[in-house]
């Protein structure tokens, strides 16, 4: 059995005056893929931004410990640093700044230093596994990206960065097949190169089929409603959330 990572214990949230998490229950092990589903609006993401430290989801009561340190009290850049990712739905353009740039910057936030080649030379191995173009390093972060190339974009910086927890957050969103298929792939280098842990938020299932999943959680009205293996994940396939809802 793996060692805990996370722990999440009763954890209460809010955005203004509307209550989204109420007391949700979730533990995460060193090196364990863990796949949230749920309908439109049990608030995965707001688990995922609570976690993050995102300011406009205010904490009213539970717990959240990372590597045994109460994450609550860090600020987002502190729980970075510790060892936490997260690709978004909607990766959000950086006028002025190169993908190059913001990696190496991010990675040296990290305590990741490198010399300019030895940078060059890892994030050049890393495109490779995405099928990205070199030359995209000298673009501006996402500006003019394609859907697709987004989402390539932060898989490439969660490569980079290799830390000890990825919350993906519906990373499979709007994709075409192959686009879906090489992210993956992505997500699979992270799981094999790393071996951190996977936190993976979807609607969709095309993304896991070649992942090894540890543990699948289902959330209704912003609590873990069913726990399970891959077999819950074709379950929901087949007969989507109804059941969930009702009990």
């Amino acid at each position: 059995m793996s060692q805990e990572l996370l722990n999440v214990h009763n954890l209460c949230v809010r955005i203004e005056e509307k209550e989204i998490l109420k007391g949700l229950d979730l533990s995460i092990g060193e090196g364990e893929t863990h796949v949230i589903m749920g309908p439109n609006g049990a608030g995965k993401s707001t688990l995922g931004n609570t976690l993050m430290g995102k300011e406009e989801y205010e904490v009213t009561s539970g717990e959240v410990t990372f590597e045994g340190e109460n994450l609550l009290d860090m600020a987002t850049d502190e729980r970075a640093k510790k060892g936490l990712f997260m690709t978004f739905q909607n990766p959000i353009e950086v006028p002025g700044v190169r993908l190059s740039e913001f990696t190496r910057s991010a990675c040296e936030a990290v305590g990741n230093r490198m010399s300019l080649w030895n940078f060059k030379k890892a994030a050049q191995e890393q495109m490779k596994v995405l099928n990205m173009d070199p030359s995209y390093l000298d673009r501006e972060l996402n500006l003019g990206f394609s859907g697709g190339e987004k989402k390539k974009a932060e898989i490439f910086q969660l490569l980079m960065l290799k830390p000890k927890l990825a919350i993906l957050d519906e990373t499979d969103s709007g994709l075409d097949v192959d686009a879906v298929r090489i992210v993956s792939e992505g997500v699979r280098a992270y799981q094999e190169q790393v071996g951190g842990s996977l936190l993976i938020i979807t609607h969709s299932t095309k993304i896991l089929e070649s992942l090894k999943v540890d543990k699948v959680h289902v959330i209704v009205d912003g609590k873990v409603v069913a726990e399970g293996d891959e077999k819950l994940v074709g379950e929901i396939n087949d007969n989507g959330f109804e059941k969930y809802m009702k009990a």
